[in-house]
């Protein structure tokens, strides 16, 4: 029986909307925003700032600096400035709060490399939604950008995403054979969520 549903998505595609209205077609909670609020509660700190580094590796000069500064004695007496939200504590609250999710069940993560943790669980049904170019730019110009920042978003979030999986879990993204259904939204929002919903019907009535 499916309990749990993993949604990762290209930016742009429309991935958080389906699966939204996935969750609230189930009657499932809906980890995503609420996850990043979650996450930011664990570390007493404000959203914006966990989703600055959410599925995004930390950069090279960071972690030199922060291996530099283990070692060194302002290190050692564990200052406030030099303990920042980072993608490292972001990652670990992120995979403790999901594997919590997942052992209550009926709900849906987007993200968040849920796939990777939850890859082995029975009840977990996996879904990539993905989008041809052309309508992830105009989705998300739609949402307010420039055509020049939508196109720099559609380019430099999926690449940093791809790096955050490669860094974190060493597996090239999407890696298609992590699925067990891929999306392409260009077929609409609604028929996508109606295709998730029946192949997860259906994954679930042939692996009782």
């Amino acid at each position: 029986m499916i309990r749990i549903v993993t949604i990762d998505r290209e930016f742009g595609s429309g991935g958080n909307v389906i699966a939204a209205a996935v969750a609230e077609r189930l009657g499932w909670t809906l980890w995503d925003q609420l996850l990043t609020d979650e996450i930011a509660r664990r570390l007493d700190c404000d959203s914006p700032s966990v989703a600055a580094v959410e599925e995004r590796p930390n950069p090279t000069y960071y972690r030199l600096l922060r291996a530099f500064m283990r070692g060194s004695f302002e290190g050692n007496l564990n200052a406030p400035w030099l303990r920042p939200i980072d993608t490292d504590c972001v990652r670990t609250i992120a995979k403790e709060i999901q594997l919590e999710a997942a052992e209550t069940g009926s709900c849906v993560i987007v993200g968040r490399g849920a796939a990777s943790y939850l890859a082995n669980r029975q009840d977990a049904f996996h879904v990539f939604v993905y989008a041809p170019y052309r309508n992830k730019v105009r989705r998300v110009q739609l949402s307010g950008k420039s055509g020049e920042e939508a196109v720099a978003l559609v380019e430099s979030v999926d690449r940093d995403r791809a790096a955050f999986v490669k860094q974190y879990f060493d597996l090239d993204w999407p890696g298609i054979h992590r699925y067990h259904l891929m999306v392409n939204s260009n077929i609409g929002d609604a028929v996508a969520t109606e295709m998730i919903l029946h192949a997860m019907a259906r994954y679930g009535e042939a692996h009782p």
